[in-house]
């Protein structure tokens, strides 16, 4: 009976858990769609101080889904963000600015 109780209690504490483990796994994946952006725009959007390229952490998310799309659709000049955003779903440039904006600056 004990072995039962306690083989319960495990089953329903994993079940609890998942929720968390599905947040997490969001998350992680949030994360590294975002680090694609490194190269340019430095670890975790923080570019470094004077450079020409504008730093991400922080970044309000209405304001950079704006910029991406105006990227997308050629209203906004750039070297190399028009063809990378054109690469990007309307999901992943959500996702991107969602975790950004939620970084300190």
């Amino acid at each position: 009976m004990r072995l039962k109780t306690s083989l319960a209690a495990l089953l329903l504490g994993g079940l609890a858990a998942t929720p968390v483990l599905a947040q997490d796994a969001a998350r992680l994946h949030q994360r590294a769609l975002a680090a694609t952006c490194a190269n340019c725009h430095g670890t975790d959007g923080r570019t470094v101080p004077g450079s020409a390229v504008p730093s991400l952490a922080g970044m309000p998310k209405d304001y950079m889904i704006q910029q991406m799309k105006a990227f997308q659709n050629g209203t906004r000049p750039a070297t190399v963000m028009h063809q990378l955003a054109k690469g990007l779903t309307d999901e992943q440039i959500e996702s991107t600015a969602a975790y950004f904006s939620t970084l300190k600056r």
